[in-house]
């Protein structure tokens, strides 16, 4: 990844987010934003009506605000454009903003992963016009309330108070 690799094992809370733009049907649709959190697995979906930067930064920084600032250090990205607006992100959320190498998703791979759960949810080629606000965080609850193998069978909601502890 690009930036200071290093500064990530560095970091007192280990603590780092991953996020992803799942696009719907025909590339046409309403997109979902997918910020999830790589130790504890929690997932957070943003609702977007599209994936020009500035949407993006307010959105995705709207959602992570929310969260305490011990859970806020950073969040890798990939190359995409929706996130060329990086440095206001940062001045927004006080986070860092690492980039992936490009053609590099493993890099994201607790995204990837999440994004495939998601699809559980919303098979391809669903219209996510179609899916309400209500219903895109109903599936949020239902992910993190779900007990994961990667965390000794734990749910990401027992993993991020056990952080916050």
């Amino acid at each position: 990844m690009k930036n200071d690799q290093n500064q990530l094992e560095k970091d007192q809370f280990h603590v780092y987010w991953e996020g992803d733009l799942i696009i719907g049907k025909n590339h046409k649709s309403a997109i979902i934003g997918t910020i999830v959190e790589r130790t504890t697995r929690n997932v957070i979906l943003v609702p977007l009506t599209s994936t020009d930067a500035e949407t993006v930064r307010k959105s995705f920084a709207k959602e992570l605000k929310k969260m305490p600032t011990e859970l806020r250090l950073s969040i890798t990205y990939d190359q995409g454009k929706e996130m060329s607006n990086h440095k206001l992100f940062t001045k927004d959320t006080q986070m860092k903003v690492y980039f992936c190498h490009p053609g590099s998703p493993w890099e994201r791979g607790t995204c990837e992963n999440t994004n495939m759960l998601i699809r559980d949810f919303f098979p391809k080629k669903t219209d996510f016009n179609d899916i309400s606000r209500k219903e895109l965080k109903r599936v949020q609850k239902l992910l993190n309330e779900r007990p994961r193998k990667t965390l000794g069978w734990k749910t990401p909601a027992e993993k991020i108070k056990e952080v916050l502890r």
